[in-house]
This record gives C-alpha cells, structure tokens and sequence, in this order.
C-alpha cells in the first residue's frame, strides 16, 4: 500500500525524560533545544509504577516557555477518570495554542492499582479495550462544543449558546459519561493521539484510534512490516491510511562522536537490547539511517530516546538534524503553528456540527 504522505515530509520526535528530575528548568531548555531543531513534537513519559513528576503538568509549564513544538505527555488510561484525562488534555491545548498531543497507555501491575484500591489489575487486552474507548469518548467530549459555542455577549449576558452543546451519554465497558465537557473545543479540535503500537494488544487499538503510531523495531523490514500491517488494519477500520503516522522508536548514543557507528548501529540498522531498538554511533551515520529508512518508505518518521539526555539531544539537534536539513530531508522552519499542521493532519470536522472542518490558526511567536 502506497502512501500520498509525500516522501520529504519526514518526521521527527524526540523524548525528555531524565530520570530523578523534578525541576522544570531542564525540561524547559531542552524542548527549546528540540524546537530550535525544528521537530514535531517532544514527549514526556509518565506512569504509577515509579516515582517521578506528573508528565502533564511538566509539559504545562513547558507551553509558555515554547511557541511552536508539539507536546505529548504520556497519560494512562486505567485507573484514571476519562472525563477528567480529555478535560487535561484539552486545557494543554488551549495553553500550547494548539500543539498538545496525548500518548495514551495503560497500568497493568497490581501495584499500580493498589495506589488507587478500586480494582484489581485486569489482563492486557481489557485494559486496552478500554483504552480504545477512554479514546473514543474523549474524541466525543471534544466535539461537545461546537466551534463558537462561546458567545460572551455581555450586553445579553449569555455565555454560551445551549444549541451548540451536547451530552455524549457514552456507556463503556468500565465507565460511563454524560457529558459535555467543561472545557470548550480544543483549538486542534481533537488533540493528536500518540500510542506506542509495539506489541500486539495495543496495536490494535492504535490501528483504530491513533494519530501516530510508535513502534520499537530493530531492522527495516520489520518496521516496513508494522506499518503494513498498521495501515491496513486502520483502512479495515474505515480510517483513511494516510492518516495515520508511524514512527520507529530508537534509543540514540551519540557519545562516539563522529566516529563510525558500532557494527549492527549505522545504515544497516539498529541493534536490540534489553531497553530495545538502540543506536550506538555518530550523528553522522544517524542521519545515514534516518534518510535510508525513511526514502524507501519502511516509517514516517522517527522517535529518538537520548541515552544521555543533554549530550544526545544537543548532537541529535546541532548533528544529525542539520544534516537532514542539508540534505532537503527535513524542515528548516515550522510553516503551520498546530502539532496537527506539523505532522500534516487536517483539523477532525466536529461530529455535532459543521464548523468544525476549518481549520484554526495559532499565535504567530
């Protein structure tokens, strides 16, 4: 299957996490560094399993201090109240003018559902399903409000017009809402949907729901196939195949320099290890992967988890991207100002009306 996703509109994605950090200030310079770079978006890892900041409210505080970068903090869907996760998600794309992303996972140890004492973990492919439809009715609590449903008239004193909201009255398999959401319309209408579709139980999932799909292989062929596999699955699902992004998840080691990747780490591939897909070599060769994969069509993009966070996001930036650039492979500038515009995905038209189809500019920086 032939994508019409052109062949120069590589994309790129970078993680942040640091272990034992709680201060925002690292996060903060290194989504500027990442932006500087011009990639698509940044994401920050969250779970109940491990201490560690609140993935949401790091990226919160990182909007402000960023104008055009794509934020995507990871926020499960088990043991967390849908309403409450789409009303999150919602608010980081009005403080981000349009580039929240939400990368949606789920807690399968018993451990984490003891932090919470409602139930008992639940097998995989459950806590999936109802990962599917936490996506489902979040995408329903967006359309709540239609486009212009805020009238602020203060000579009337209405606030809102009442036609332009809806109940979704959702009936899931372990939750159920009402709605509308408190939260008006994101400004992307519905905010990009990340999962990492590696295994099986939440590829699936992705197939039906997901804006980008993640997905930690360690050769060409393998990833080829995924995204085959991801594509057709999401036409099966009614979905339009170029909707959907795939992007290969790697660990990067810079810390050679510039000299010649390890054997198993340059243009032959990466090499899996008990973290996964990692790349041990120079920025150079980096690149080298990166363009081989991504002209013969095997991913969209890439998502790049720096070993040492400042070292190697710092050479993957200043490196191995302003190759890419060199080469006509990758932007020099963000031309839109939404994460959608970034990864070349049209504004989802509201479901309750017919407004929600034009497209929404952000602030210029």
């Amino acid at each position: 299957m032939t994508s019409s996703h052109g062949r120069g509109l590589l994309h790129l994605a970078a993680a942040l996490d640091q272990e034992g950090a709680y201060d925002a200030g690292s996060y903060v310079e290194r989504a500027r560094l990442a932006e500087r770079g011009g990639l698509d978006f940044v994401t920050l890892g969250d779970t109940f399993a491990r201490p560690g900041p609140d993935a949401l409210a790091v990226l919160s505080r990182i909007a402000p201090a960023t104008a055009r970068i794509g934020l995507v903090p990871t926020v499960t869907t088990t043991h967390t109240e849908p309403f409450h996760v789409q009303a999150a998600v919602a608010t980081l794309d009005w403080v981000s003018r349009g580039r929240a992303g939400w990368q949606i996972d789920v807690s399968t140890t018993e451990g984490e559902a003891r932090l919470f004492g409602r139930r008992h973990a639940a097998p995989v492919d459950e806590l999936w399903h109802e990962a599917g439809e936490v996506a489902e009715v979040a995408d329903q609590l967006w359309d709540s409000w239609e486009d212009g449903a805020e009238i602020r008239d203060v000579a009337t004193g209405r606030f809102i017009d009442r036609d332009k909201l809806h109940h979704v009255d959702f009936t899931g398999t372990t939750f159920s809402v009402k709605g509308p959401s408190i939260v008006p319309r994101p400004p992307q209408g519905h905010p990009v949907r990340v999962i990492d579709a590696t295994e099986g139980h939440a590829r699936r999932t992705a197939a039906r729901h997901a804006d980008v799909a993640l997905v930690r292989v360690a050769s060409a062929a393998q990833a080829a196939a995924v995204r085959e596999q991801l594509r057709r699955a999401a036409s099966e699902f009614g979905r339009n195949p170029d909707s959907l992004r795939v992007l290969a998840s790697l660990l990067v080691d810079l810390g050679d320099g510039e000299h010649a990747a390890e054997p198993g780490h340059g243009g032959g591939g990466p090499r899996q290890s008990a973290q996964g897909p990692r790349y041990r070599g120079g920025p150079v060769d980096l690149a080298e992967l990166i363009a081989t994969w991504h002209t013969n069509r095997v991913v969209d993009g890439f998502h790049l988890t720096p070993t040492e966070p400042r070292r190697d996001l710092e050479r993957l930036v200043n490196g191995t991207v302003a190759l890419l650039q060199h080469r006509g492979l990758f932007r020099t500038f963000y031309p839109g100002s939404t994460l959608r515009e970034h990864l070349g995905l049209a504004r989802p038209a509201n479901r309750y009306g017919v407004t929600g189809a034009t497209s929404w500019t952000g602030a210029t920086s």
